[in-house]
């Protein structure tokens, strides 16, 4: 187990030249993220052997990240908390969608078909399906490798191929080797053949075992042999163990920096009942999973699934937020009502759907309030008449309207004098405290404009 150092005992091995080079102000700063698990000593190019000898398993973030695809832009690992209330959960729970290489090639044309082109707009964010799963069934070593280069191809998506065959995977993985996917199980029986294709291959490597206890004993193998891109595979027999081991692991590799189990998870859910399969990707996205697989597709499951990894991974300290402008909603002109809200996301969709949903054409005006909902900004002084009034007069809003009339939040009512203050010439109409009374509210002040 790795002794975990602070950030002065850190700064001591640093050339201590403040170069910034490594992203950081000063060395100081930097040490500080070493200690936090925020940074990896090989940000700084000019580190000592000396400080690689003594940081560099001390440095590591206490879950190794693995970073996945051409570009290396899907990525697990790297948790630094055990809460998310304690900061934040960094990367969130990768979905993949199975196939079988005895499937038939209409179902598997389907599925490939299907994973490239989802994709869900929600509060302003574009959800995907991140890997696809190849899982040989069969023993044609050839035709799973052909499968894997066909997903490759077709979804664009990295892989995670999964046999008990070397030769099947090393296939495989020559024929998809770019992608920087995901081989295995690697067991304590195959591990160094399989060792060999992942690191010829330029992929990470699956590791599993019957026990936590042989587990941790071949990572640790591994890994003192130079290969550390893993992703672990639990093998448990329910969903309670599953849960329980996922939770000993993550707080092992957080808590105590054994680094034996801080590793990412990887779960192929092989129950096809829809409720059951959901249950066990929601303990997944709640509960510390790194990939989720699952064992098909199915459009209504991914979007309450989506949602709830969305709403799981957003940092919260920081609320999704929308950028602070104009908004069109629907074909406006310059006659037609202008509206103000915050830039909460949430608010920003819900208030813009209900405004389009009435018919009614108009403009939407988004200040800056670090991404607050109505009541919070206004109480902290982020959504006051001074504001809007600046905001507005910052982006012209009275050279892009004829009107002179805006909408405000009836939750913020007692704006509209310091609004009208700050906005000579305007008048200030309180709208709805709830967005969903804004359709009969439009058809009740704005029936005119209205086609």
């Amino acid at each position: 187990m790795a002794k975990k150092l602070t950030g002065l005992q850190i700064q001591k091995l640093l050339p201590k030249t403040n170069c910034k080079e490594c992203g950081s102000n000063t060395c100081l700063a930097f040490a500080m993220k070493l200690a936090g698990g925020k940074a990896e000593l090989a940000d700084c190019p000019y580190a000592s052997d000396e400080a690689k000898a003594v940081l560099g398993a001390a440095s590591e973030p206490p879950v190794k990240g693995v970073a996945f695809g051409a570009e290396k832009n899907i990525k697990t690992g790297e948790e630094t908390c055990f809460y998310r209330h304690e900061k934040t959960f960094v990367n969130q729970t990768l979905f993949a969608i199975n196939i079988n290489d005895t499937d038939s090639a209409e179902d598997i044309d389907k599925t490939l078909a299907e994973v490239a082109e989802y994709e869900l707009d929600r509060v302003g964010e574009l959800l995907s399906i991140e890997m696809i799963a190849i899982s040989q069934k069969g023993s044609d070593a050839e035709a799973f490798a052909a499968l894997a280069e066909k997903a490759w191809t077709k979804a664009k998506r990295p892989l995670i191929l999964y046999s008990k065959d070397a030769k099947a995977l090393a296939a495989a993985a020559s024929v998809v080797k770019g992608s920087n996917s995901l081989i295995g199980p690697a067991t304590p029986e195959n591990a160094d053949d399989l060792i060999e294709i992942a690191k010829t291959n330029e992929h990470a490597l699956i590791v599993t075992a019957p026990n936590l206890n042989e587990l941790v004993l071949l990572t640790a193998k591994i890994k003192d042999g130079g290969f550390n891109n893993l992703v672990i595979q639990f093998q448990t027999n329910s969903l309670a163990e599953h849960f329980q081991v996922n939770s000993i692991a993550r707080k092992a590799a957080l808590k105590d920096s054994y680094k034996a189990l801080g590793y990412a998870s990887l779960n192929f859910i092989t129950d096809t009942d829809l409720l059951s399969s959901s249950v066990t990707a929601i303990n997944d996205i709640t509960k510390f999973g790194g990939i989720c697989v699952l064992p098909e597709f199915d459009k209504a499951q991914l979007v309450g699934l989506m949602a709830l990894r969305q709403n799981i991974y957003t940092d919260p300290q920081k609320p999704i937020q929308v950028e602070p402008k104009v908004y069109a909603i629907g074909e406006p002109d310059k006659d037609s009502p202008v509206w103000v809200t915050t830039n909460f996301s949430l608010t920003y969709f819900i208030v813009a759907g209900e405004i389009e949903n009435s018919g009614l054409n108009a403009w939407l005006i988004i200040p800056e309030c670090e991404g607050m909902s109505v009541l919070t900004a206004w109480a902290a002084g982020k959504f006051s008449g001074a504001t809007i009034g600046k905001f507005c007069k910052e982006i012209g809003i009275e050279d892009k309207v004829n009107t002179r009339e805006i909408v405000i939040p009836g939750y913020v009512a007692q704006i509209s004098g310091e609004l009208e203050e700050n906005m000579p010439g305007w008048k200030v109409i309180v709208g709805t405290q709830e967005a969903g009374d804004i359709e009969s509210f439009v058809k009740a002040k704005f029936d005119k404009y209205l086609t």
